[in-house]
């Protein structure tokens, strides 16, 4: 007849001893697994017992960020995928590129404005450049110029991005939103910026608060940058805007110089920044919501590209950007 016992404690078996025997019977040690199975040993063949704690690594379940190509001043290497006709009022357009597969991967989302009077779809080179390196765009039908399109828009995201079976289905990073925009578009994106918690960062582009007040209004310590032109109508907005002696978040100062003379405004007027200067917004988006923190130099250096460097496929070897920063001292990503 065998003879069963339970290892209750450690004191069931002397750890570090040879389990005992006579040569007409032995012990069947018996160890029953969480899974109600059992597994039994001979104490004869038995050595010693001991109990050893194994911490399991934790599944690494944190949200990676999509982002595709490197350089700001080219298309990446994403197919986009654009909807127009969409979004909240039905007059938006909606570009995103082949989501990941991974499903710890998000894409980053950008929110465009369009100034005042002009379609979404005169900006495809912007909303191209920004899909097609892994970022979604939704670009608004209008700009208001008080932030509450954009905030519908992102509430619009949330709705399409909880739609199981839809391509975006969990796939879109909504705490962490960028948004940028043209002229009133860009007082779109300040105004939100302001308002909306959802909104990290905004890149105005040819714009700056008519009031000059807007960015010290900023007190969470969010980035933006203005982006503008020398001979733009928007310049004084955009350095009164910045120059505001009441401005305490992180901000970037940016302006396009060295551009055509013989155009209708002399040089890089209202609308450079949002055709020409494509690269400073993308690059400043793929920073704070790609994640790609070494881009702090270009922007907060003086030897900074957008601070001091040459505007690529700008006018002439003579075009460069002209830039100032400020409050990056203690800030922290």
């Amino acid at each position: 007849m065998k003879k069963i016992f339970t290892i209750a404690a450690l004191s069931a078996l002397s750890l570090g001893a040879s389990a005992q025997s006579n040569t007409s019977s032995y012990h069947t040690m018996r160890v029953v697994k969480t899974d109600g199975t059992e597994i039994f040993y001979k104490t004869t063949d038995v050595d010693h017992v001991d109990f050893i704690m194994v911490e399991e690594e934790e599944p690494d379940n944190s949200i990676k960020v999509f982002l595709a190509g490197n350089s700001e001043n080219e298309n990446g290497p994403c197919k986009v995928n654009r909807m127009e006709k969409t979004g909240p009022d039905g007059g938006c357009i909606l570009a995103y590129p082949d989501p990941s597969t991974d499903p710890n991967t998000k894409h980053p989302v950008v929110i465009w404005g369009p100034g005042g009077g002009t379609e979404p779809g005169a900006y495809g080179g912007m909303i191209n450049r920004l899909a097609s390196q892994g970022f979604v765009v939704l670009a608004l039908s209008s700009s208001p110029g008080d932030g509450n399109s954009a905030s519908k828009a992102i509430d619009w995201l949330e709705n399409i991005s909880e739609q199981e079976g839809k391509p975006l289905y969990h796939k879109l990073i909504l705490d962490r939103i960028g948004c940028a925009g043209h002229s009133m578009g860009g007082l779109e994106s300040e105004q939100a910026l302001l308002k909306d918690k959802r909104v990290y960062t905004a890149c105005l582009n040819n714009s700056g608060d008519l009031g000059h007040s807007a960015m010290s209004q900023i007190k969470t310590g969010k980035p933006i940058a203005i982006v503008y032109g020398e001979k733009g109508m928007e310049r004084p907005n955009a350095e009164a805007d910045y120059n505001n002696s009441g401005v305490t978040t992180p901000a970037c100062l940016i302006m396009m110089t060295g551009g055509d003379p013989n155009s209708g405004e002399g040089g890089y007027g209202h609308g450079s920044a949002a055709w020409d200067g494509i690269g400073a917004t993308v690059a400043w988006m793929r920073w704070h919501l790609g994640g790609e923190t070494f881009r702090k130099d270009d922007f907060t250096t003086p030897n900074g590209t957008y601070i001091s460097g040459q505007i690529v496929n700008g006018f002439s070897w003579n075009s460069k950007w002209s830039g100032k920063y400020k409050n990056w001292e203690n800030w922290k990503e």
